[in-house]
């Protein structure tokens, strides 16, 4: 009687280790697919991140519920962001503040050990002058942290979008 839970015992044990291999392995080949998709979009320096959640400088982090989002197409970048904080020098209506259309004057972007990228680039609005800040992981969440010249910084959090494909050509 023994030997045949015994028999059992180790059986199933070889079946839980080669079932969790296996599982295993098949993750990371998708992440590593997840991955490179990733890393291709960031390098091509077109990509979008939707951002759902802000922390101000002081106060509590606020989770948004309209589509708001960070774009990079080459040299030009689409920031339509809310803004919660302290503002040390606005035109008189307040401005436009994280929401505007401009190029960007200096790119940088670096991949840490893990695969996870860091850029920073400068632009600027009609009144103001930004440092953005952004982490984007392997698996495509991301954090973005702004800092302006005449307000407090913010940060965001969210995802990249994945690429979309050209629209189809009808002949």
């Amino acid at each position: 009687m023994k030997t045949v839970s015994l028999f059992w015992i180790g059986t199933m044990l070889v079946l839980a280790a080669t079932l969790q291999t296996s599982c295993s392995s098949s993750r990371t080949a998708v992440n590593s697919e997840q991955a490179q998709a990733v890393k291709q979009q960031i390098e091509s320096r077109r990509y979008r991140i939707s951002v759902n959640r802000m922390l101000p400088m002081k106060g509590p982090s606020q989770y948004l519920t309209s589509s708001y989002s960070l774009t990079v197409r080459g040299d030009t970048v689409i920031s339509y962001l809310p803004y919660f904080g302290q503002a040390y020098s606005l035109p008189y209506g307040g401005g436009k503040g994280l929401n505007f259309e401009s190029t960007v004057t200096v790119y940088s972007l670096s991949f840490d050990a893990k695969g996870t990228a860091r850029i920073s680039f400068q632009t600027r609005s009609e009144n103001e002058t930004f440092l953005y800040l952004i982490e984007i992981f392997v698996n495509g969440s991301s954090s973005i942290r702004v800092t302006s010249s005449n307000r407090q910084s913010v940060s965001f959090y969210g995802a990249l979008e994945p690429e979309e494909a050209p629209p189809a050509v009808m002949i």
